[in-house]
């Protein structure tokens, strides 16, 4: 028990620091579709760094500007915090914590413009894959490097289907957000990528269900699906971990 609450420890503390670097990387990339990513501050200044606050400290006044940065840092650093509590000390946890930022960015992303940019989805697709393959081959693994990979083009494969049957319910960006989040829950069977994609669809169907009840929204109308594939995900990644 000390050495799961050690983890989480610290992958909670991870997670807060680096949700603090988020909003800088959320204002840039949250633009609409087919816009270039953001390169000047509101007042027209230049961006600085591309992780770190909103905070623009070019002009005479320093402004603030996008999120702020505790909001982030607590929701990051609870995930965080929970993926090391289930992952434990296994090898496994060092992915899984490790790529949980990436993915929050993600869903405050989608969350503000209804898209998944390629340069997040891509590069956190690829590290899901290199970072659980080498965990695969660390003592004390407890999941399985091929049927991640097969969860990872199952997961895909499924929300392409989706995307070619109705693309104005489910992007493209969705499909590609996918194949990591497959990969992530494959890595512990197919019990839990099952349940977890299962749950993702749950989660955004009710959440729909409820904008239309509530008189938000109509039945056509589409809405960030993202981090509510996110949530299934990492519910069933957090099953998988306690389960191993």
């Amino acid at each position: 028990m000390g050495v799961f609450v050690v983890v989480s420890g610290l992958a909670a503390l991870y997670g807060v620091a680096a949700g603090v670097l988020l909003p800088a990387a959320a204002y840039r990339f949250s633009v609409e579709p087919g816009e270039p990513w953001r390169a000047r501050c509101p007042q027209g200044h230049p961006l600085g760094a591309p992780l770190g606050p909103a905070r623009c400290r070019t002009g005479p006044v320093p402004h603030a500007y996008g999120r702020r940065a505790l909001p982030p840092a607590l929701l990051t650093g609870a995930v965080c915090g929970a993926l090391g509590a289930a992952a434990g000390a296994r090898p496994e946890a060092v992915a899984y914590v490790g790529l949980a930022p990436v993915l929050v960015l993600l869903a405050l992303v989608d969350r503000a413009v209804h898209r998944l940019p390629d340069p997040l989805t891509l590069p956190l697709a690829a590290a899901a894959c290199a970072l659980l393959g080498a965990a695969a081959l660390a003592p004390g693994a407890a999941g399985s490097w091929r049927l991640a990979l097969l969860g990872g083009a199952a997961l895909g494969g499924a929300y392409l289907v989706l995307h070619l049957v109705n693309p104005a319910g489910m992007g493209f960006g969705d499909v590609k957000l996918a194949l990591s989040l497959g990969v992530a829950l494959g890595w512990y069977g197919w019990g839990v990528w099952v349940t977890g994609a299962f749950l993702g669809l749950l989660y955004g169907a009710l959440y729909g269900l409820a904008l239309v009840l509530r008189g938000s929204a109509t039945r056509d109308q589409g809405f960030a699906f993202g981090p509510f594939m996110a949530a299934g995900a990492f519910t069933g990644v957090l099953l998988g971990g306690f389960g191993a």
